[in-house]
């Protein structure tokens, strides 16, 4: 699949209609899902015939572009209900087999690298600090080969530090920098329109090298 239909695929999903702030519910716009779906695929071969997880799978704009790049399995996960009612509406309508977990990312329970891969846009922790690598932590643990994961790009040396020396990623490298549109979903928020810049990384887990596919 082109990029550019893999993007158009993306741009007809619904997305939050009553966002949560407390969760930090941004919509991950087909721009930057496709990019980050498309290079985790093409470049690095961690897509197709694997089992993919979505953290904070939200509306389930990343979950689908992996299943439509042929994911064997993918997973969205999400605490919140009604983002799971919409991402499952979204994989019906393009007629993709998902499964979908309530769940908190700290309670999860999952225990060794049972999943492949792991793509996440995680809450940036900007409402509850460090819930970003709280994300980070947990992915880390259970994929056996990479996680994708969006992170501010004025927090990117903080994040290498900590995946390489306390959350288990034997490589962490920051393959684009990218624009995140963020819309004005809320009162507080001042502009119709803030982007913000953000760092796509590639986390390679520990364990994971050397292990044959």
């Amino acid at each position: 699949m082109k990029l550019k239909q893999l993007e158009s695929l993306l741009g007809d999903l619904q997305q939050f209609s009553n966002p949560k702030v407390e969760l930090e519910q941004y919509p991950t716009g087909p721009h930057i899902a496709s990019r980050l779906l498309y290079t985790a695929e093409n470049s690095f071969d961690d897509i197709s015939n694997k089992v993919v997880a979505d953290f904070g799978c939200g509306c389930g704009t990343l979950g689908a572009a992996a299943a439509l790049l042929g994911a064997e399995q993918v997973i969205g996960i999400d605490i919140d209900s009604q983002s799971l009612e919409i991402a499952s509406m979204n994989a019906e309508d393009l007629e993709l087999d998902i499964d979908f977990v309530q769940c908190d990312i700290g309670n999860l329970g999952w225990r060794g690298q049972i999943v492949d891969t792991v793509v996440m846009n995680p809450p940036f922790g900007t409402r509850k600090k460090g819930v970003d690598m709280d994300f980070l932590f947990v992915a880390l643990k259970v994929a056996s080969r990479a996680v994708y994961s969006l992170h501010k790009t004025s927090t990117r040396d903080y994040i290498k530090r900590a995946a390489l020396r306390d959350l288990n990623a034997s490589s962490a490298e920051v393959l684009c920098e990218l624009r995140f549109d963020v819309p004005q979903l809320y009162k507080f928020h001042k502009k119709k329109e803030v982007d913000i810049a953000v760092d796509l990384w590639r986390f390679v887990p520990k364990r994971s090298r050397g292990k044959k596919d």
